[in-house]
């Protein structure tokens, strides 16, 4: 229990400080999300994270199962709580379970739409490895902010008993270290929390870093299944789903024909105030 706590506590580190680059750059959050995302080492990671959760959990339920046994029928004769009891210890298995509900809710946002799309070959409108694309999407719904930052909560909590339970477990503590230990716990699993907290925070009070919509644009061009059927749009309008301006889709389609602009002669900068045949159609915009 107290290893796979550990290992969950690093992951979460590293989870947090990637997150808090889509703050910084959607570019560089999404090379991060391209360079983890259908790859074999990342797969692989994810597999070994799966069972590190796995096992975490069953042993939460088997040791909250030999607590009770432990216990018997009359359970504590004294069932007034200590004031030095921790809430979190007193609720870790509540708290366990509303962070692997959230847990789920945050695989179906970004995990299936991602990774998984990736690897199933599933085309959405926003590209796999669009990281920040996603981001964006899931917190610009006040209701997904609101549980996301009730689930950072419980984490905390979670974490905040876990982390020194976890080392007093495995004996590196003592009469000093104790105190110490929960100091550290409360401020480090506080910081890990925040930098999660920062990211949902922001993108739903609309906050967006300086090259999102640079990077939102590369994204739609490059994730564009429908690009092939501008050449079946008459006149080259635009194509929801595929490129944002009709002009940019006959460009790729190669199939904006002269005939299907509109010559205005006052509008030709070549040619201001000349007589409509006289008007060339390539100075035009299509």
């Amino acid at each position: 229990m107290s290893v796979t706590g550990i290992a969950l506590i690093l992951f979460l580190t590293f989870h947090a400080s990637m997150n808090v680059v889509a703050l910084i750059s959607a570019k560089g959050y999404n090379m991060i999300c391209e360079f983890l995302g259908a790859n074999w080492y990342a797969v692989v990671a994810t597999i070994g994270l799966a069972g590190l959760v796995a096992l975490h959990f069953i042993f939460a339920i088997w040791l909250t199962l030999q607590n009770n046994k432990a216990r018997g029928n009359s359970k504590y004769a004294v069932t007034n709580k200590p004031e030095k009891v921790e809430w979190a210890s007193q609720n870790m298995l509540v708290l366990g379970i509303i962070v692997v509900l959230g847990m789920g809710l945050h695989l179906y946002n970004f995990w299936y739409n991602m990774m998984y799309a990736e690897l199933a070959g599933i085309e959405n409108e926003i590209a796999a490895t669009d990281g920040v694309g996603y981001i964006a999407k899931t917190f610009s719904c006040p209701c997904y902010a609101a549980i996301y930052v009730v689930w950072l909560v419980a984490l905390w909590f979670h974490l905040t008993h876990g982390f020194w339970s976890a080392l007093q477990t495995l004996g590196w503590n003592g009469k000093v270290w104790f105190n110490r230990w929960k100091c550290i716990s409360a401020i480090y699993t506080t910081i890990v929390i925040l930098m999660f907290v920062a990211v949902v925070v922001a993108f739903a009070a609309g906050y967006r870093p300086a090259d999102y919509d640079a990077v939102c644009a590369e994204s739609a061009e490059m994730n564009c299944p429908m690009k092939q059927d501008c050449t079946m749009a008459p006149d080259c309008p635009m194509v929801p789903g595929c490129c944002k301006n009709s002009e940019k889709c006959c460009d790729e389609a190669k199939e904006c024909k002269c005939e299907d602009c509109e010559c205005d002669p006052c509008e030709c900068a070549e040619n201001e105030g000349c007589e409509c045949e006289e008007c060339k159609c390539e100075d035009c915009k299509c």
